[in-house]
């Protein structure tokens, strides 16, 4: 179907962001179309002042607008914890759990030969420079529980081994509220494997 140039442009930008295909561009597209004029300056303005705000800690990698960002500024949280994780929004996650209260490094990422990505594509070396200048008694690796996450954990639990750093990974099992009966092999594995005393 042809669509004038302006909206046709509209909907191939809304189709490179993820999870949005072809119809959903269209309806976005023509949603934003039928918004007053100041929405869509507003709009048009929070994505380009995110872009252009925005920037990556560079203590932790964590997506702030200050640097460095706010978690690694405050005092109250503890020094001797660094929780590792893929992505910004790993941090978010955790954060909105309200019941972590240590440091946080982000990889942007995760180890994938199969995609040519290695350890020194991601912010691995940081985080070794990290643990030499900080107090550091413990590392939580969170990263996303598939082969690349385990992947990344495994060699950073054996890069960091020999310093003595207790290196811990977070547990995989089963949801709460979730039904065994509808759990897959490797998930019930992991819930037997990180069983813990009553």
């Amino acid at each position: 179907m042809y669509y004038p140039e302006p909206i046709s442009k509209l909907i191939d930008s809304f189709t490179k962001l993820p999870g949005i295909g072809p119809k959903t561009a269209v309806r976005l597209a023509f949603f934003v179309l039928n918004m007053q004029d100041d929405d869509v300056l507003g709009f048009a303005n929070a994505l380009v002042n995110a872009k252009r705000e925005l920037t990556h800690c560079t203590t932790c990698g964590h997506i702030t607008d200050q640097d460095p960002c706010s978690i690694c500024q405050d005092e109250s949280r503890d020094q001797s914890i660094i929780c590792v994780v893929q992505d910004p929004k790993d941090v978010i996650a955790m954060e909105k759990m309200k019941e972590y209260h240590g440091k946080y490094h982000v990889l942007h990422g995760a180890i994938s030969p199969m995609d040519g990505i290695g350890p020194e594509d991601i912010n691995v070396p940081d985080l070794i420079n990290r643990l030499k200048d900080e107090d550091v008694n413990e590392l939580i690796l969170a990263t996303n529980p598939n082969i690349e996450g385990e992947a990344t954990a495994m060699y950073i639990s054996r890069l960091v081994k020999p310093s003595g750093i207790k290196t811990t990974r977070i547990a995989h099992g089963l949801p709460v509220g979730g039904d065994l009966e509808y759990a897959d092999e490797v998930t019930l594995s992991k819930a037997l494997e990180g069983r813990r005393d009553l």
